[in-house]
């Protein structure tokens, strides 16, 4: 199978995903976890999804009734976490030492650590 770009938006979404692997969560909780703008995410999460390493469905709701859109929901593949695990562990650009809230080096008022 192969294997995204590996950027280091890639790897904190893939950091988001792998805190709960079979749990399915939705763009926004995504985005929250994996600090980033939803924007951002969805392309990655595009192409993780044409690789195999996510499963996504919409939500079955009433749009009109529940007052806002459907969601989509993803979670990582069996196979995918397998592969993100893997690739988190080889990646060029660690995350180790980069951002505070996820392990990872910018110090909390956003300057340096």
């Amino acid at each position: 199978m192969a294997a995204p770009r590996m950027t280091l938006q890639t790897q904190l979404v893939l950091r988001a995903l792998l805190e709960e692997p079979t749990h399915e969560r939705y763009g926004l909780q995504i985005s929250q976890a994996a600090g980033l703008a939803t924007g951002t995410i969805h392309p990655i999460l595009a192409r993780l999804e044409g690789l195999g390493w996510l499963e996504s469905r919409w939500e079955e709701i009433d749009p009109v009734k529940e007052g806002r859109p459907r969601r989509r929901y993803y979670r990582l593949s069996p196979d995918g976490a397998e592969h993100a695990r893997h690739a988190l562990a080889t990646a060029r650009t660690p995350l180790t030492g980069l951002l505070p809230g996820l392990g990872l080096g910018l110090a909390p008022e956003g300057g340096p650590a």
